[in-house]
């Protein structure tokens, strides 16, 4: 699969809709009318503009997601209903802003009976495990998936299973949690052979445990395509007993081959050799799942302001990983700065870049004492303007 593998091996009250009042703002998308003062709207503009001034006034819904729900449904003709289903998500703890999320994904929902359609999957979640803000924050999510008729059945068959291997029910709501849509998977279909291939070649149950718990879609698939990740991980020398194999078999599963190839090519253009590159994913795997963008933003800083040696870099992939507005860009500012001062001589990576917030604070309070103030003062103000661009105080400076 891989280049090197050859080579290392709002209330809901009903909107009282004034067709006077609103058809000049919607005026183009209701009227053929060469004149913008004149509105005359036929049944279906009027059934139209109902549904799109409902779902703004009483789901929460901007103007334009609303005129685009509206091509999938038509509330002028069970307003009842829709009033029933927001009073149900109010009543279900769902907030403002999870109901519209919920509807601009899935505005059909406006049309299902409560107590028929939502209550019993509802309940179903409940019965699994699921706290009510847990089913709020899930059903938003990904509300056609999660809402399906055969989820009831197929919920309790993957709640079981889970628990099976799991153990316990704690861990099995963590899975749920982190990947809502197991729960409309036969896994006995797309994880049970997968989990037999893992221990038949080694994998610790401990380890197969773990990344089921944290990571349950990496093993959510084809036994066949499954079988062909797993080959490729092991062409590359992976140990399979080590925690290691799992995760580069994560990152494999995460993205197409294309996607991949494409950010071996991105490395490459900042002088990484394939066995680089190879080296650095051994290392962590997490450095191929960064998005393009982010990878190339966080090299472009290192190299190109902090002065990282590509060496340096390949020793601490993990910095790939880490937040660059929230994390890297802050902590390295503020390196940069005593540095500058004379205040600071070697860039101590784990220090500098690997503690917790936290702990990182009380580091450079307590390390740093007579300057804390006026470094807290200057972390605070590079974390507030750290948006994705740089801000313009950043040189170039040999840091390592």
């Amino acid at each position: 699969m891989f280049n090197f593998i050859s080579r290392r091996i709002v209330s809901h009250v009903r909107p009282h809709i004034k067709l006077e009042s609103c058809c000049h703002g919607l005026l183009s998308l209701y009227s053929s009318s060469s004149s913008p003062f004149t509105c005359t709207p036929t049944d279906s503009s009027n059934q139209h503009l109902f549904t799109v001034t409902y779902l703004t006034n009483s789901c929460g819904i901007s103007p334009e997601h609303a005129i685009l729900a509206s091509k999938h449904v038509d509330l002028s003709k069970s307003p009842n209903t829709a009033d029933s289903v927001l009073a149900f998500l109010n009543d279900h703890g769902f907030t403002k802003t999870q109901v519209s999320k919920l509807i601009c994904r899935h505005p059909k929902i406006l049309l299902h009976d409560p107590e028929k359609t939502l209550l019993p999957a509802f309940q179903t979640l409940n019965s699994i495990g699921l706290s009510s803000t847990d089913v709020a924050v899930i059903v938003s999510a990904r509300p056609k998936g999660i809402l399906d008729r055969s989820l009831q059945a197929r919920a309790l068959q993957c709640a079981d299973y889970l628990k099976s291997v799991l153990g316990s029910d704690d861990k099995v709501i963590k899975a749920i949690k982190r990947y809502p849509m197991a729960l409309t998977y036969d896994l006995q279909v797309y994880a049970a052979g997968n989990i037999q291939i893992l221990r038949e070649i080694g994998v610790p149950e401990s380890t197969i445990v773990s990344m089921l718990a944290l990571q349950p879609r990496t093993l959510f698939t084809s036994v066949d395509r499954f079988q062909k990740v797993i080959e490729d991980v092991k062409k590359m020398g992976f140990d399979t007993s080590k925690t290691r194999f799992l995760w580069a078999v994560h990152a494999v599963r995460s993205m197409s081959k294309s996607t991949w190839d494409v950010k071996v090519e991105l490395y490459k253009k900042w002088g990484w050799s394939e066995d680089e590159l190879f080296m650095a994913f051994e290392r962590y795997p997490g450095c191929m799942m960064a998005s393009t963008d982010k990878i190339t933003r966080i090299l472009d800083f290192l190299v190109n302001t902090m002065g990282w040696e590509r060496s340096y870099i390949l020793q601490w992939p993990i910095v790939i990983s880490f937040s660059f507005e929230k994390r890297i860009i802050p902590r390295c500012l503020v390196y940069q700065y005593l540095a500058e001062k004379g205040l600071t001589d070697d860039f101590c990576f784990t220090n500098w870049l690997m503690y917790s917030d936290t702990k990182f604070l009380k580091w450079v309070a307590k390390k740093f004492e007579e300057e804390s103030p006026q470094l807290l003062k200057l972390y605070q103000k590079h974390l507030n303007e750290a948006n994705g661009s740089y801000p313009s105080i950043l040189q170039k400076k040999d840091m390592v």
